[in-house]
């Protein structure tokens, strides 16, 4: 029997420290796309693909996280007065309901399995999604929701991928095909961070997971993989014998925003889609561009 997909991991520990200064007082995930952060990003993916509830993973410093998602009675306040209605309207459309969020501290930064597997007693014996929201997808359908789509059909644990160049393959885990449908992909396995030399494929793992409660057994007496860490992909992996290993490529265009320039990507991109930012955002490009081709 199937169930469904209701629970999803937020991961949200890290220090962000490629954003340092910034995410010294202000975390990652609260770094803004146009005017949302992108654990909003995140979250409305989350809400759009069926999910009900709602697990992050925090650290230290992240009190923030759980601000931004509780009510600010100031701010209501203060809009109120002002009679800033659409405003108040549109905080207050982003909280979820009591009882749908939770938080638990991942206590040591030990890596993406050690994160998931300290949410292991709020999720339970059921499958379940994990997003990272440094992993921004610009889709028409959500990512998760095609992934849940594609879930009800194959079922085992499911990994969002994408093709990348063979040289970027270190940065990813990449999986070993066994066949290629196009949209579908079954694995015999998957590698983290392999060399191009060595990698079996080209076909890399996105920040985007539905894994079956099994994993957390796995995870609990895992050794550290690549960089010192609990690899989550180094446990999907061992679970391929009682579990097909399926990959989704998604649909849609992805944004590194773990990066610098990924970030800014994801700024232009999103508000070249807005009606009320389109056509500042190309004369803004435009001027750019005209300042680039004179500096050559």
């Amino acid at each position: 029997m199937k169930h469904k997909v209701r629970k999803a991991i937020f991961p949200v520990g890290g220090f962000g420290t490629r954003f340092l200064p910034a995410t010294k007082s202000v975390p990652k995930e609260l770094l803004p796309v146009v005017d949302r952060p992108l654990i909003q990003f995140a979250v409305e993916e989350a809400r759009l693909a069926g999910i009900e509830e709602f697990i992050f993973v925090t650290g230290r410093g992240k009190s923030p996280i759980e601000d931004y998602f509780d009510h600010s009675y100031e701010l209501d306040s203060f809009l109120l007065e002002r009679g800033k209605l659409d405003d108040l309207d549109l905080v207050n459309s982003l909280l979820l309901r009591p009882g749908q969020i939770s938080y638990t501290r991942q206590q040591e930064p030990l890596g993406l399995g050690h994160a998931v597997w300290c949410a292991r007693h709020l999720v339970g014996d059921e499958p379940f999604a994990v997003i990272l929201p440094d992993d921004l997808i610009q889709a028409e359908r959500p990512c998760l929701q095609q992934m849940v789509e594609a879930f009800e059909i194959k079922g085992g644990n499911m990994l969002a991928v994408m093709d990348v160049e063979p040289q970027h393959t270190p940065l990813y885990g990449i999986l070993d095909v066994k066949t290629d449908e196009g949209h579908f992909v079954l694995a015999n396995g998957l590698v983290e961070k392999p060399l191009p030399e060595n990698a079996p494929s080209n076909l890399a793992v996105i920040g985007r997971y539905i894994l079956q409660p099994d994993i957390f057994d796995v995870l609990e007496e895992q050794e550290a993989g690549a960089g010192g860490e609990i690899q989550l992909t180094d446990a999907i992996a061992s679970l391929v014998k009682e579990y097909p290993l399926n990959g989704v490529r998604f649909i849609g265009e992805r944004f590194d925003c773990g990066t610098k320039e990924g970030l800014l990507a994801a700024n232009i991109s999103y508000a070249l889609e807005r009606a009320d930012m389109r056509n500042s955002t190309k004369k803004l490009l435009t001027q750019f561009g005209k300042q680039l081709t004179e500096a050559a």
